[in-house]
């Protein structure tokens, strides 16, 4: 069943999938590649993804690293617990100033932010969490570590939203 709910809203047509599923694939696929199989210039793939980035679609594309490799493989989860919720920008904007927090979400439930870092050790997430919990606003903080990464992809739902 193919269900793409937005075809009226932003008009993506069957050329405009074809770039989204190329580009899933490989974001950096020459735009040539793709017309050539489209059988289409590669002008036209240029404006269709120009189209597709001023209509949000297309933020940009991102670049996959070895985090491991790098010598940043402790990833942990904190939940950040907040005095008042009337903090929360200050603290999300605290947040952005620490570079091991790669992921922060408002959020419901439990915890107010729930955050993602990257670490060397646990020596190093342990100055990191330090320094979220020192930051004001923050009431509390509980931490996860993670065993294994298994999953970091959204391209099965973007596959499932363009009808693959």
């Amino acid at each position: 069943m193919e269900f793409f709910p937005k075809d009226i809203e932003v008009g993506l047509d069957n050329i405009d999938r074809h770039i989204l599923r190329a580009l899933l694939g490989d974001a950096r696929t020459p735009y040539t590649d793709i017309a050539k199989e489209l059988k289409v210039s590669p002008g036209t793939i240029h404006v269709r993804v120009k189209k597709m980035e001023k209509a949000g679609i297309i933020k940009g594309a991102s670049l996959a690293l070895d985090y491991e490799i790098l010598g940043y493989g402790l990833i942990a989860f904190v939940g950040i617990y907040l005095n008042r919720s009337s903090a929360t920008m200050q603290v999300i904007h605290a947040l952005e100033g620490i570079p091991e927090v790669t992921v922060a979400h408002v959020a419901t439930g439990r915890f107010s932010i729930f955050t993602k870092i990257r670490c060397r050790d646990a020596r190093h997430a342990k100055e990191v969490i330090f320094s979220i919990s020192d930051i004001e606003g923050v009431q509390n903080t509980e931490t996860m570590i993670a065993l294994e990464e298994c999953v970091n992809s959204s391209k099965g739902l973007l596959r499932s939203i363009i009808g693959e």
